[in-house]
């Protein structure tokens, strides 16, 4: 295996947007020169037991032991990233033409003028499937990690994929049941799009009843990439003080740990403790030797919102956060 590593320079910019440390406000994030918007919810600090008791029906050993798991004050997408969004980032092109039908006077187009971007996909990357108001899929985790860099580098705000502790903390929204709504699978039509109700696709963002703290589809609809690397047996480190950070950082390309059960899942997959590694297999049929750092043409069940923490992490932090090593095996 080699190791690459792509370094950017970053460039702090002090966030204008009020908050306390213990309650922050909810608030929607303008993207400059676009008619885009991206709603954040704010989630208020405490601590929870992450992982699910052995009893839970369709529990897997990668979910225990239960441990209790501090968290700090974050905002986190409202909703999963669109195409809508998505797109200005993925195409240039498209992020200077929607700057010329709408005023951006922060400049962010010049901003954003050394980002790094995805290769063009080969193929429409939706398969068909829907675009406006739909959930971004098929980006690596790469991908959607160069994606909040590029978003930093045009808002200066710092955005980036949850941990697993985040997502798990948000998904259950104060709850301790398999889902934010109770332990009735039965009811997981009125929150989610799953293999029984989705007709084989995805479906628009927040069509479906949301969580306790406002969230949508953090069941089902498509999973979401977190910063963790999967590590089966990561909550035993944890829980023995052997595994000490906040999340698992990732050291190698695969397998790394997706959450939150897709359209395409049965409903245990959707539970909030529910953990999914990735796989070479969700670049099966990217014709590209070697395959694409930034797409996974199987994975039309992936996509991913955003996060933002209350507390700005430091310059070195949020470059350590934009370039993760890059493993290229094939």
């Amino acid at each position: 295996m080699n190791v690459k590593c792509i370094a950017t320079g970053v460039l702090f910019l002090a966030s204008t947007i009020a908050f306390s440390q213990t309650k922050p406000a909810n608030y929607t994030q303008k993207i400059p020169g676009s008619n885009q918007t991206y709603d954040m919810v704010a989630v208020p600090a405490g601590e929870f037991v992450m992982g699910s008791p052995a009893t839970e029906p369709g529990r897997k050993d990668d979910e225990g032991p239960q441990h209790t798991v501090k968290i700090e004050p974050f905002w986190i997408g409202k909703h999963e990233v669109t195409w809508d969004f998505y797109d200005l980032y993925a195409f240039k092109n498209m992020e200077k033409e929607m700057a010329d039908r709408f005023p951006d006077p922060s400049k962010s187009v010049a901003k954003t003028d050394a980002s790094t971007r995805p290769s063009p996909p080969y193929v429409d990357m939706s398969f068909g499937m829907g675009r406006e108001g739909y959930p971004a899929i098929n980006m690596t985790q790469y991908a959607a990690i160069k994606f909040c860099k590029w978003l930093y580098d045009k808002t200066g705000v710092f955005y980036r994929l949850p941990t697993e502790a985040e997502w798990e903390y948000a998904a259950r929204a104060g709850t301790k049941t398999a889902y934010s709504f109770g332990n009735d699978a039965s009811k997981l039509g009125e929150y989610a799009w799953y293999k029984d109700n989705s007709d084989g696709a995805y479906k628009q963002i927040g069509t479906k009843k949301p969580n306790p703290w406002g969230l949508h589809d953090m069941h089902g609809n498509v999973m979401e990439w977190t910063l963790d690397q999967y590590v089966p047996d990561y909550y035993a480190k944890k829980k023995n003080g052997e595994a000490k950070e906040s999340y698992a950082p990732v050291t190698e390309l695969y397998p790394t740990a997706v959450r939150g059960g897709s359209w395409d899942d049965e409903a245990d997959v959707a539970r909030s403790a529910a953990r999914v590694p990735s796989s070479p297999d969700w670049k099966v049929l990217d014709p590209q030797l070697p395959k694409s750092e930034w797409w996974m043409t199987s994975a039309s069940f992936v996509g991913f919102r955003l996060v933002r923490p209350v507390k700005t992490p430091s310059v070195a932090e949020i470059e350590a956060y934009y370039n993760p090593p890059l493993i290229e095996d094939y």
